[in-house]
Formats: structure tokens, C-alpha cells, sequence
């Protein structure tokens, strides 16, 4: 994560720890202590009643904020037992979200310590019982002693080991930031010393060994708004119950935090790493990673399947990667060696393209279906568009009504933020699912109060008086404006779903601008570019 902090702390292995925010300098001590702790009797670790609130709104949320969201893997989960989902990490709150809202169990949760004192964040994350964690850069600078990160950490590891020997599911990130890097960092041990813990507690009562899941996240751009993402859940990791010692069975039974034996702990963890990378974008830097998936695209063209989702160009992607990129052995990916940069001749004129696309804002999806030049414009998806757009515009006032505060909120903390872009789109989620708590009882009043005021132009207009639509008592007025006020907060989201739509069409319109405008010098150059690219594929 970036901000204007400065720091020179580093770790034991000599690298840099990561900067920390305002907020996650803030440990309040006392919250943390009185964290909630979850309870496993149940369908839920925390309230299940906010739980399932919580979650259902967070979905809502999720398929406005994503244009398209496609999940793979669920079919090999081991739903019979705990499941640790282990991910990189660089979309902030984004990330979990994905992962728990697209797996089939519920999950017991833990989280940097501040997400459960922020305000308003604070109280829902301690009503789904989310547990905190001290992470090594508080505690190096200072945000806390020695002891009260053993305390807490300790209490917050334990509860999420029962949780996922109870049958529960948990998703950590081993590298223990979020982070802006195109490949991950070095892995922490915390997540895979909880999973011994819940192996030991489990194999104590006589359950099934949990196991975890590697989890690939791929975002388009997880800075932007409606952008795609795919969730890939790969093949289980499952723990054998010879390699879970005795002692610490023992010890966990008895509801007492023990570390589990280091070389265990190391071997799962080294294993997860070989697991996983191969997962992430995995390049020397996005320049690459973006070229690999111009290669992926004009390979697509010359075969004549053209890429349909942003699934198929991850895995084209990949494909041109594992053929291009240098190895590495099992030992330097483990030990987070620098990873070198792809030589090949084809990389440098996908480079070009790739650059001359995203000076305009383009991508590999905009290449014709030779893969030769620029796309052109479809007239009949535009005219599939116009058809539409009359209904978008007449909810558009309600929309700009109903959402402007959000939308306000949710750019100024997003813009302003000093946690980087890896959080971008979080706190603009934080604004739309609090602002909607927060905004909509007024803005569904405010509505009221407007209908009141010209309710004889209404009444004009629909042809009858709706508030006699129960009866002509002031009882039923009253039930009638009740129905109103209850009526608005789906019309507002519909609103908001269907103004979603139309931001669509505008982007794709620009979008079509941009090709039409594209510099005729910088025309030619990418004509060059993607020529030199496709005699560099013949060789390949």
C-alpha cells in the first residue's frame, strides 16, 4: 500500500514492511479487547440476522459495481469441512468480499485490527464477529507492545482456527497487505498457523481435516468502476492428519494458542506459494503483464476464437506467459526472487501496442478480427443501445436524486484516501452500502414531501388519486403513503441498476470515439507494431 508516510522499518528477511494509514496507526486497545467473539453453534460465526443483511446488501452492491463477475471452482470445494481460502492481495476490502460472497459456506472472518473501531465499518464488522489482527508493521512502529499484539492476535487466531475446525469458511492473505505490485509479496506465516490449529482442533473432535484453497483474483482495472473480475478457486491443499502433532492436539483441545511446529507450518506455506503463483498475474511489471495480454488477444484473432470474457484473455494471458517467461526454480519462487523479464522478441512490439492502446484508453479488445488494426463501429449494437436508452433517461432524475450523496462520498474518500489505489474501490463500496443505510429513509421522505407538493399534477397524470387506493379515511391515506415510502427504496435501486446500464452504453460509446479519433501517425504506428507482432508469432 502507498501513502505519504515514511518509514524505513523492515523485516527480518530486510525488506521494507508496509507503510501504514492514518486509521491503522490508531489501536485502540480497548475496542479490541471487547471484540465480539463468534460462535460456531450456529449457521453464522456472528449475528445472524445483520450477517445475512450484511451479505445481501454487500451482493447488491457487487453486481452494480461490477460489469460482469464470473466464478470457477466452486464444483471441487470441499464443502464437508473447514475451507482457508488463501489469495494475493491488492483490491483492499474488494478481495475478501469476492472470495466470501462466491463461496458456498458462511465464514469466520478476521482482519486488520482498525476494521472493527472505524466508525460505522466498526459496527458491522463486530456484528459478523470479524476478528482483529495486529500485524507485524503495528507492532514494529510501535502502535502497540509486544504483549497486547500476543494477547490479541493470539485470542484472533484461535477463534479463527474453531471457526474453520467447525466447518467453516476463512479467507487470509498470506502476504498480510494489500499492495499494488504485479506479483506478490513474501508470504507471512499467520494464515497457515491458523489452519494447523483448526487441523489439531478438528482431528481432537474427530472431524474432517480442513483444507485450503488457493484463490486466484483477476480485476480488469480494480481501481475502475464496472469492471470485470474472476474468482478461481483451485484444487484443495488437504492436510494430512500424520503431519499434526500430537501436543499441539492436545493444547488446542483445551482451548489454549499454541504454534504449531515451524517446518510444518513452512512446508505448507512454501507449497501454497507454488500453488498460487501461477494464479496472479505473476509478470516483472504491468508493462509485461499487459503486452501478455495483447499477445493472448491477436493469437485469439489468428485462430478466429475471439477472447468473450475476461476469463478466456486471463488464461490467453497466461498461456504466452508459461511459454515466454524465464523459469524460475521451486526454491527462488519461494524465496521471493525478483522475477526476470521476458526477452523474447514478440514482447517488445506487444509492448508498443499495448502502449499506444492505453494512451487512448483502449485494450487488446478493441483490435478487428484480424487482429491487424483498430475494431469498427457496430452499427447494430448501437442501434440494440439507442433502443434502450428512453427508459435509462426517464429513471435517470431518480437516480441522480436518490444517489448523488453516495457517489459524492464514495469519489471524494476514494480520491482522498491514503491507503492507494488498492482501496479505492473499497471505501467506494463502504459509501454506496452505508450510504443507501444512511440516505435512502431521508431521500424516500424527501420523495414524499416532492409527491405532496405537486400531487395534483400526479394525479393528472396517472389518472386517479392514489391515496385512496386502501380508502378515503385518513387511516388508509396514511397506509397508502406508508406503501409509497416502503415502494421507493426498490425503485431507487432499480434506478440505480438501470443507470449502471447506461454508464455502460456511455463508456462503450467513448469508447468508439476513441477508436474513430485515434491519431492517424499513432494509427500507423500501431499498424507497425502489431505487424512486427505477428511475424514475431510466426517464429513462435
Amino acid at each position: 500500500m502507498t501513502n505519504s508516510q515514511d518509514s524505513t522499518n523492515t523485516d527480518h528477511h530486510g525488506e521494507d514492511l508496509p507503510v501504514l494509514s492514518k486509521s491503522a496507526t490508531k489501536m485502540k486497545m480497548d475496542k479490541l479487547l471487547s471484540t465480539p467473539m463468534p460462535s460456531f453453534d450456529g449457521n453464522t460465526p456472528g449475528s445472524f440476522v445483520w450477517s445475512n443483511i450484511a451479505f445481501w446488501i454487500a451482493r447488491r452492491i457487487l453486481a452494480v459495481q461490477f460489469r460482469t463477475s464470473e466464478v470457477t471452482g466452486t464444483e471441487t470445494l470441499p464443502l464437508d469441512r473447514g475451507n482457508l481460502c488463501c489469495a494475493w492481495h491488492t483490491n483492499g476490502l474488494m478481495d475478501p468480499l469476492q472470495i466470501v460472497l462466491k463461496h458456498p459456506n458462511n465464514f469466520v472472518m478476521g482482519g486488520r485490527h482498525d476494521l472493527v473501531t472505524r466508525p460505522f465499518l466498526g459496527w458491522w464488522t463486530r456484528k459478523l464477529a470479524v476478528q482483529p489482527v495486529v500485524r507485524k508493521a503495528e507492532l514494529l512502529r510501535g502502535g502497540c507492545s509486544e504483549e497486547e499484539a500476543t494477547q490479541i492476535n493470539g485470542r484472533s487466531l484461535l477463534m479463527l482456527a474453531q471457526g474453520i475446525s467447525a466447518g467453516f469458511g476463512c479467507v487470509l492473505f498470506p502476504e498480510g497487505t494489500s499492495h499494488n505490485d504485479s506479483s506478490m509479496l513474501r508470504f507471512r506465516t499467520g494464515p497457515f498457523r491458523t489452519v494447523f490449529a483448526a487441523a489439531a482442533i478438528a482431528k481432537s473432535e474427530g472431524k474432517p481435516i480442513p483444507a485450503v484453497i488457493p484463490t486466484g483474483l483477476h480485476f480488469r482495472r480494480r481501481d475502475h468502476f464496472r469492471t470485470d473480475v474472476w474468482i478461481e478457486y483451485g484444487p484443495p491443499h488437504s492436510l494430512q492428519a500424520e503431519d499434526i502433532p500430537n501436543d499441539l492436539v492436545e493444547a488446542v483441545s483445551k482451548g489454549n494458542w499454541v504454534e504449531p511446529a515451524a517446518e510444518n507450518v513452512y512446508a505448507l506455506r512454501d507449497a501454497l506459494r507454488l500453488q498460487l503463483t501461477p494464479m496472479t498475474p505473476n509478470a516483472h511489471d504491468w508493462d509485461e503483464n499487459n503486452a501478455l495480454h495483447i499477445l493472448g488477444h491477436v493469437e485469439s484473432r489468428r485462430a478466429n476464437q475471439p477472447l468473450l470474457s475476461w476469463k478466456q484473455e486471463v488464461e490467453a494471458a497466461r498461456v504466452f506467459r508459461t511459454l515466454l517467461q524465464p523459469p524460475l526454480s521451486d526454491e527462488k519462487i519461494i524465496d521471493n526472487s525478483e522475477l526476470p523479464v521476458i526477452t523474447s522478441p514478440a514482447i517488445k512490439p506487444a509492448k508498443a501496442v499495448s502502449g499506444l492502446l492505453q494512451a487512448q484508453q483502449l485494450d487488446g479488445r478493441d483490435l478487428n478480427a484480424s487482429g491487424t488494426d483498430l475494431r469498427k463501429v457496430r452499427p447494430l449494437r448501437i442501434i440494440q443501445k439507442l433502443v434502450r436508452l428512453p427508459f435509462f433517461l426517464a429513471l435517470l432524475p431518480m437516480f441522480l436524486f436518490c444517489f448523488t450523496p453516495q457517489i459524492a462520498i464514495g469519489r471524494l474518500l476514494g480520491d482522498s484516501t491514503d491507503e492507494g489505489v488498492d482501496a479505492r474501490t473499497s471505501y467506494q463500496f463502504l459509501a454506496a452500502m452505508f450510504g443507501s443505510l444512511m440516505f435512502w429513509p431521508f431521500m424516500a421522505l424527501g420523495g414524499l414531501g416532492i409527491e405532496h407538493m405537486y400531487h395534483d399534477s400526479v394525479e393528472s397524470l396517472i389518472g386517479f388519486d392514489w391515496y385512496s387506493i386502501y380508502g378515503s379515511s385518513s387511516l388508509h391515506v396514511t397506509a397508502a403513503m406508508g406503501t409509497f415510502l416502503v415502494a421507493l427504496p426498490p425503485c431507487f435501486w432499480l434506478s440505480g441498476r438501470t443507470s449502471t446500464l447506461l454508464w455502460d452504453d456511455w463508456c462503450d460509446f467513448q469508447r468508439a470515439l476513441r477508436r474513430l479519433r485515434f491519431n492517424k501517425t499513432n494509427r500507423q504506428n500501431l499498424r507497425g507494431a502489431l505487424k512486427n507482432l505477428h511475424a514475431e508469432m510466426d517464429k513462435l
